[in-house]
């Protein structure tokens, strides 16, 4: 049995305690209140539609038979999968996302090379060479539409003329880039404005090489390709992969450039695209919204490894 003393003790203990614990938590209310405003614009502006979406998306609801409406259940997730329409979209999604990113990751990290590099004037280098990057969408879509694919007067077929005429031949050819490679022409679009973007983040990795490690491979009689292959590519596998998982979320939610440059037709319609049409042309708001929340589902998959990505960066930045 404890003594009087030892429970007198314990009590004044457990008071200044909760003395001591109001304050604290008086402290921590007093950092988080800033950020409230804040938390419950976000709560607004992005969960309360989505709620919506989701509440939509198990519903019959159809604005030419506004009668009909009702509860559907899972009808609409049923059409969204079995829809061959849907299914084209899925498959052209994954092809202008894999292709973007691939080539993206392969010119980003060669021009990563390069600016990693020191000469004169590789500040200025780097800041132009974002700039694709900081030019809004709808922009840079309309610019390859216009300046650089048309047939008439784009840059690509004045090229084309300058080398034929170059070499004396009597017509040069004049191709319609869009008509003949939609979804290239697309993709091109896209690789243009996200290779920045995949530079800057193979960059910051480079870096972070240790440089000592390298120069002692010099020393020891490694080759560039050999340091390359057995060093700098293992160092950068997790920005690699880092910037494929971010590009993708974004590309895959990609709608501007294919409703400027070939407004969904020569089977160019992706996922956004196709949304666009039901919930727009064919005023289908259960099967739109339906197939909304199967993108943001398959975009949190992605979303959550690329947080792991990121949250092992962090943990190995204290080790090194």
């Amino acid at each position: 049995m404890t003594s009087v003393a030892e429970q007198t003790s314990r009590g004044r203990t457990d008071a200044a305690s909760r003395a001591g614990g109001a304050p604290r938590r008086a402290a921590g209310w007093a950092r988080r209140a800033p950020l409230l405003p804040a938390l419950i614009f976000m709560i607004v502006v992005t969960q309360l539609p989505f709620v919506a979406t989701l509440v939509i998306s198990f519903m019959d609801w159809n604005a030419y038979y506004p009668d009909e409406r009702g509860f559907a259940g899972v009808d609409n997730f049923r059409r969204v999968f079995t829809d061959i329409n849907m299914r084209e979209a899925v498959w052209t999604t994954i092809l202008l996302t894999a292709g973007v990113v691939l080539i993206s990751l392969l010119l980003g990290l060669g021009i990563a090379l390069l600016l990693d590099r020191k000469f004169r004037g590789r500040g200025a280098v780097r800041t132009m060479m974002i700039a694709p990057f900081l030019v809004v969408p709808v922009a840079a879509a309309l610019l390859w539409k216009h300046a650089l694919y048309n047939p008439e007067y784009g840059l690509f077929n004045g090229a084309l003329t300058g080398v034929w005429n170059l070499f004396g031949a009597d017509r040069p050819p004049q191709p319609d880039w869009i008509s003949t490679m939609p979804l290239w022409a697309v993709i091109f679009a896209l690789v243009w404005q996200w290779t920045p973007f995949m530079m800057l983040i193979l960059l910051a990795g480079l870096q972070g090489r240790p440089l000592d490690v390298v120069e002692a491979a010099r020393i020891d009689g490694a080759n560039t390709w050999q340091i390359f292959r057995t060093m700098t590519l293992p160092h950068l596998r997790q920005y690699l992969e880092l910037g494929a998982l971010l590009g993708s979320i974004y590309i895959v939610q990609n709608f501007d450039a294919v409703f400027t440059i070939t407004s969904g037709g020569l089977g160019t319609a992706n996922l956004p695209y196709t949304i666009y049409t039901i919930f727009y042309n064919a005023h289908d708001y259960g099967r739109a919204s339906a197939a909304a929340v199967v993108v943001v589902i398959g975009t949190i998959i992605i979303a959550t490894f690329a947080l792991r990505t990121v949250s092992s960066l962090f943990k190995q930045e204290p080790g090194r």
